[in-house]
């Protein structure tokens, strides 16, 4: 097995390379065979110190004496504060000083570099990975928490404007209406303007007549009315209205529109070291069954859940269901493209997201509503996962089923690509097979691929990290058949073994730790975790979910380290911790 490649490869031996390491020079720091170490020790060097590989590190190395170069300081001088050979306790130069054995100093230096080692490596690094987990995923955030305060403040803007247009219309209706009477009142004068001169054309002709008539009668009856019409009307003078703005004060628009508060910085002690001494996690023996719900598909794909009241489970029809852990139905959702997803997943603030190969697209669901998150060109995606900090991990394939990979999102941004190693080789199976996807508590990216038999883990960065390719065992004779994949709270790795009816349990590392086989499993395909490190399991041809208990949470019981595993061979501190720590189950 290429070392490369795997997770689990024995340590070789430094000289020939090939065979499995059975000694070690303690001397030399090299690690031999049984063939090697006559090799090894042939340069009659006499310093060799050969033993057994567990006992490793078990002589000690004194350091040489400067003055006397063929012997060891196995002695301390207190006074000078250096190492010295015991011919300095006879010499002039450390007359009176007093010596200690310099193997009890290195005991007592040994006791708190190990006491150093425990606290920097169990509570110290996983407290600063965590700061800077918090710090990367407040800077993540960013985008989002500042696109909503603007959205905010353009929703504000966006009000004001109706709210001027709306204004801006109750004028213009206004100048209307006083147009209309405006004109009103100079129509009504005009009518009596013409009254009157109908009146005055009337007499003109009648005046035209008697001038050209020589009948002394009706000049006789002719009464002037000139008089009259010399009594010419007022004039009616009407004020065009105006418009008087009120000066425009940006300071006080700038208060009516609203503020935003500052950004104010507060240092407090937020961070506390992680103390094993108060949570311990350990596998049980024999994982436990806790519930089952029947789905009602006939071909169960996957499941997710965001609490015990929102399980979410797809299948082979177009309908994604939500169950509650007591496997009563909460809620349907029809898929857009009226065809079944690829997968789906729940996002933190408790979108439903899923797959659409049908669209080539992957759609956000909330409250019935549905948006298109991202739609691929020449690409359809597969399976995906939301990571610790909101992005989307997607695992998609080409048109031609030729090319596979791995694509980060944030929102609808291409953020990173992950495809070939370091030697320009595919990660991943070159298919459009299932490549289930979840992101490790340690930034691993770690995928189930099917088709190449491996679960493929890769660095945030997307380096190649190892391939697990499935254990040996006499129990498990049949191919490895990974499909679904989820992490835990301890960076525990879980993938589901179709074939041979079990879920692998690795630890960060690669390093396979054990089965869960006696939950009675038929065809398990997706897996999630919850918050609680409940293992839920789809299976494919019975359309179940089972809900496993596999972990122990231990927070009270031992004063001091609390050891990485309770003792094997101890049942009654085991019985005592799974009465005390075991939660309330469901009935």
């Amino acid at each position: 097995m290429d070392p490369r490649y795997s997770g689990q490869d024995v340590i070789r031996c430094d000289l020939c390379e090939t065979a499995v390491v059975q000694m070690h020079c303690d001397f030399c720091h090299v690690n031999l065979c049984v063939a090697c170490i006559g090799k090894h020790v042939s340069d009659d060097y006499d310093k060799h110190k050969v033993v057994p590989f567990k006992q490793r590190k078990s002589t000690l190395i004194y350091p040489k004496c400067a003055t006397h170069q063929t012997k060891s300081c196995d002695l301390h001088c207190r006074e000078c504060n250096i190492p010295v050979c015991s011919l300095y306790t006879v010499s002039n130069e450390h007359e009176k000083h007093k010596f200690l054995v310099l193997s009890e100093i290195y005991g007592e230096k040994k006791k708190s570099v190990r006491k150093d080692l425990t606290e920097l490596e169990n509570n110290l690094s996983p407290t600063y990975k965590t700061i800077v987990i918090d710090i990367e995923t407040q800077m993540a955030s960013l985008d989002g928490d500042y696109g909503k305060l603007t959205e905010i403040v353009t929703k504000r803007g966006e009000e004001w404007h109706r709210e001027i247009d709306r204004v801006t219309q109750e004028k213009k209706i206004e100048i209307h209406e006083m147009k209309n009477k405006h004109l009103g009142i100079l129509m009504q004068h005009l009518d009596k303007i013409k009254q009157v001169q109908s009146l005055i054309d009337k007499a003109l002709l009648s005046l035209k007549v008697i001038d050209e008539s020589n009948n002394v009668t009706m000049a006789l009856e002719y009464t002037s009315r000139t008089e009259e019409f010399s009594q010419l009307p007022h004039k009616v003078q009407l004020s065009l209205p105006t418009f008087s703005p009120q000066n425009i004060n940006r300071e006080e628009i700038y208060k009516l529109f609203g503020s935003i508060t500052p950004i104010f910085t507060k240092k407090e002690d937020g961070y506390r070291p992680k103390k094993q001494v108060a949570v311990a996690k350990i596998l049980l023996e024999e994982p436990e069954l806790i519930t089952s719900m029947n789905t009602g598909y006939k071909s169960l794909r996957s499941v997710t859940c965001l609490s015990e009241e929102e399980i979410w489970s797809e299948g082979s029809v177009d309908a994604i269901k939500c169950f509650n852990i007591q496997g009563s139905l909460r809620k349907i959702l029809g898929t857009k493209s009226g065809k079944p997803p690829n997968d789906i997943s729940v996002t933190i603030d408790g979108y439903l997201v899923d797959t659409d190969w049908k669209t080539r697209a992957v759609i956000k669901v909330k409250d019935g509503q549905i948006e298109k998150v991202l739609k691929l060109q020449g690409w359809v995606p597969n399976q995906l996962c939301v990571t610790s900090n909101g992005d989307l991990l997607v695992t998609m394939y080409n048109e031609g089923f030729a090319q596979s990979k791995v694509v980060r999102y944030s929102g609808s941004t291409e953020k990173q690509t992950i495809q070939f190693d370091d030697e320009g080789e595919p990660l991943y199976s070159r298919n459009g097979y299932i490549k289930y996807i979840s992101e490790n508590r340690n930034l691993d990216i770690c995928v189930a691929d099917y088709k190449a038999s491996a679960v493929v883990v890769v660095s945030q960065a997307g380096k190649l990290r190892f391939r697990y390719i499935g254990q040996c065992s006499t129990t498990k004779k049949l191919p490895f058949n990974p499909r679904g994949i989820t992490t835990d709270s301890q960076c525990q790795i879980l993938t589901s073994d179709r074939i041979n009816n079990c879920i692998h349990i690795l630890d960060q590392n690669g390093q396979f730790l054990r089965y869960i086989d006696n939950c009675d499993f038929k065809d398990p395909y997706g897996l999630c975790v919850d918050k609680n490190d409940n293992l839920f399991v789809a299976e494919y041809s019975t359309g179940d979910v089972k809900m496993i208990e596999y972990i122990i949470h231990i927070s009270h019981g031992f004063e001091g380290d609390i050891p990485e595993c309770l003792p094997q061979g101890d049942r009654k501190v085991q019985e005592c911790y799974v009465t005390r720590c075991r939660r309330q189950r469901v009935t």
